[in-house]
């Protein structure tokens, strides 16, 4: 399988611990006790020195057992773990949460361990520190006894996301907050969203090569496997057949064995300066991952060629598959190059493209008399069947989108093609 020809390089994520040990809810009623004590000092009011001075009293001995604990704490290395692979939108039930684990550890009376998850979520394989990133914090507290807690980590939309898990100490009441443990980084492909849709049929002959299998043995005259498009009927073991509800087919290992090569374009072109615009490109790659998760389950001796601006694959297993799918994660908007010298050959093409790519005429031009299938992504929310994208469900799992994504639309992209197929995304509060 070949890699990208321009990977995408690792920000530099730099979140710091809270230096102080007083929550703002600390300072503000440690400031108020200190003024209510030099005050019923002043009036010499023997209740509310009473009270401010329990309440002083109680700070200092929770400050005291709080930074003698944290000190005895700071070898502690708590881990986090994100599920494997980790979708975007897939909730936060017990299945799809990240582990935190490693506290077995005892705390003080009046004190909880907390795990903090910070760092910076690039959709569609933006840079960090840009307006294309966001912001992320998300905690979980563990429970008095346990060993180890779930962390509500998700994301509305696909991305990367590096993030730094750090721990602290706090008690109960919100006044303190002491650092301890070590901090751990993470950097987590986010897969996008599954889409759902009719089932893909293409003529199973397209670019089809021969390929000879070897005999494994002398003693073997032939093989099974599941009937494909292609098989002939006379080679279908009938009695195997009915005794697994199934079609099998009988291969002779001398026999030549025919291969579909399906060669794909996934064309991430276009400015990623909109919120809009990342996000019919992650419907793009939705697509794409439905119509290659679908052929292979279809037939797995497909081998798909998959083009893309950022390089190219070539995928003919599970593996190759789900390899692809990491790195796709990653994949941004480009600018718009031109691609007459890697179109040339025969056979149908499948093209993959939202509205964002204003070179995709010129492409289908030169691309002519090849036979071309485009799945298309246009901006769309008024009608039935489109995907939306709610920027509510950002701050709702602790990302920080930028303001600058707002300012621009996508308009729509009139094309033709041999076949199309459209689909529609947008954008809601």
């Amino acid at each position: 399988m070949c890699k990208p020809n321009q990977p995408t390089a690792r920000p530099i994520i730099r979140i710091s611990k809270w230096s102080g040990i007083f929550t703002p809810v600390g300072a503000a009623v440690l400031v108020i006790t200190l003024i209510i004590l030099i005050r019923s000092l002043f009036l010499r009011n023997a209740y509310e020195i009473v009270l401010s001075s329990a309440l002083l009293f109680l700070l200092f001995i929770l400050g005291f057992v709080g930074v003698w604990k944290s000190k005895k704490l700071k070898t502690l290395e708590p881990g986090w773990k994100p599920p494997y692979p980790m979708t975007a939108n897939s909730g936060i039930d017990g299945q799809h949460q990240t582990q935190i684990s490693g506290f077995d550890v005892s705390v003080p009376l009046f004190f909880r361990l907390h795990y903090y998850v910070r760092g910076w979520f690039l959709p569609g394989g933006s840079k960090a520190g840009t307006k294309n990133g966001c912001r992320v914090s998300v905690e979980t507290s563990v429970p008095r006894g346990e060993i180890a807690s779930l962390l509500p980590l998700d994301f509305p939309i696909a991305g990367v996301f590096h993030g730094d898990g750090f721990c602290r100490l706090r008690d109960i009441f919100g006044f303190f907050s002491f650092s301890c443990g070590q901090p751990q980084h993470r950097t987590v492909n986010v897969r996008c969203a599954p889409c759902f849709g009719k089932k893909i049929h293409i003529n199973a002959q397209t670019g089809a090569e021969d390929r000879k299998n070897k005999p494994a043995a002398d003693i073997e005259r032939y093989y099974m496997r599941e009937y494909s498009p292609g098989d002939r009927f006379r080679d279908i073991n009938w009695k195997s057949s009915e005794k697994i509800d199934a079609l099998i087919t009988r291969i002779s290992t001398d026999n030549q064995e025919k291969v579909s090569r399906i060669e794909v374009f996934f064309r991430n072109y276009g400015n990623a300066n909109s919120l809009e615009a990342i996000w019919l490109l992650d419907r793009a790659k939705a697509r794409l991952s439905y119509f290659l998760r679908s052929l292979m389950e279809q037939n797995s001796t497909f081998i798909f060629d998959v083009r893309t601006a950022s390089g190219s694959w070539e995928i003919e297993d599970q593996n190759d598959l789900d390899s692809f799918f990491e790195e796709l994660t990653g994949l941004p908007l480009m600018p718009v190059q031109n691609e007459t010298a890697i179109i040339s050959g025969i056979g149908d093409m499948y093209v993959f493209s939202t509205a964002c790519d204003i070179g995709l005429p010129a492409f289908l031009l030169v691309s002519h008399p090849r036979p071309v299938t485009l799945f298309l992504i246009q901006p769309e929310k008024s009608i039935k069947e489109v995907d939306i994208l709610r920027i509510s469900d950002f701050y709702s799992k602790g990302c920080t989108p930028s303001p600058l994504w707002f300012r621009k639309s996508v308009k729509r992209l009139n094309v033709q093609a041999n076949k199309m197929e459209m689909f529609y995304a947008g954008i809601k509060l």
